[in-house]
């Protein structure tokens, strides 16, 4: 297995590796990579449904997608991201995840990793950026670090705001809705395996700050999405076939760009997620 640096800010790419049958020794070298690097991509895999499911178990318990309108026929825990049209019907959701934010934040336990494993890849567009969430906070002053200690955030996985390219274009239904209550989280969330503090505030799901003001509130969390969002802080993967992309939600925010991508260029991905702790 050899793992090579993506870029100064975060990741690795990994080849000699078989995630389809990856034994105890070569799963326990992953993780640690896992662990190092936050984001991961596997090159050259032919990782099936099954295969995948195994391989994204071996983190944790699987969560299940509550827009269950999307997840794979089969395979409930596979939450399918596609702007194919089979049949006049969606293969997958088209615009997932275009938005700045940590999978599952809105849950009272966010999610641990979120595993791609492309099907359908174009030969250009659709990237997926990415933003060390570690590094967010360790370049902020210490002034800020201290106000921020204690603090936490309101998450909620509703429309965000009016901006149109912003915020998946799907309708939650009533039963839906009901099942995203609003959670709050530490704006600095200790990572339980590696002990380092990363911002844990996502212009996407993160609406407020706890028993703040309107006002102070917004002040203090567009200050910090404007801080980790600026572009030299970004990293974009450039997806290609046989891609498996996994990162760590706990120190990782993201973005998709699919909403950029014309409809002639198809391109589906199957995700799983695993279920992760509560944050502190």
């Amino acid at each position: 297995m050899q793992a090579q640096a993506l870029s100064p800010l975060i990741g690795a790419q990994v080849r000699g590796v078989n995630l389809e049958t990856l034994d105890d020794a070569a799963f326990a070298a992953v993780n640690e990579l896992f662990l190092k690097h936050q984001l991961l991509v596997f090159k050259d895999q032919q990782l099936s449904p099954e295969g995948q499911l195994r391989f994204s178990r071996r983190f944790g318990e699987l969560d299940i997608h509550v827009l269950a309108q999307y997840n794979h026929p089969e395979y409930p825990e596979i939450f399918v991201l596609s702007n194919e049209v089979k049949n006049g019907v969606p293969a997958g959701i088209a615009d997932g995840g275009s938005y700045w934010h940590s999978d599952f934040a809105f849950r009272e336990c966010p999610a641990k990793a979120t595993i791609l494993n492309a099907q359908t890849i174009p030969a250009e567009g659709g990237n997926t950026l990415f933003i060390n969430m570690y590094r967010a906070y360790e370049t902020l002053d210490d002034a800020i670090k201290a106000q921020l200690d204690g603090l936490k955030a309101v998450h909620r996985y509703r429309p965000r705001n009016s901006r149109a390219d912003e915020g998946t274009r799907v309708v939650m239904d009533a039963a839906q809705l009901a099942e995203t209550p609003d959670v709050e989280h530490p704006i600095a969330r200790t990572h339980p395996e590696t002990g380092r503090k990363a911002l844990y505030v996502h212009p996407g799901m993160t609406a407020e700050v706890a028993g703040w003001g309107a006002e102070d509130s917004r002040e203090l969390l567009e200050r910090l999405f404007a801080h980790c969002t600026r572009p030299e802080s970004q990293y974009a993967l450039q997806w290609s076939p046989g891609d498996v992309v996994m990162w760590d939600n706990r120190c990782v925010m993201h973005k998709a760009t699919t909403r950029e991508l014309p409809a002639s260029l198809r391109r589906t991905i199957y995700r799983t997620t695993v279920m992760g702790e509560r944050p502190v």
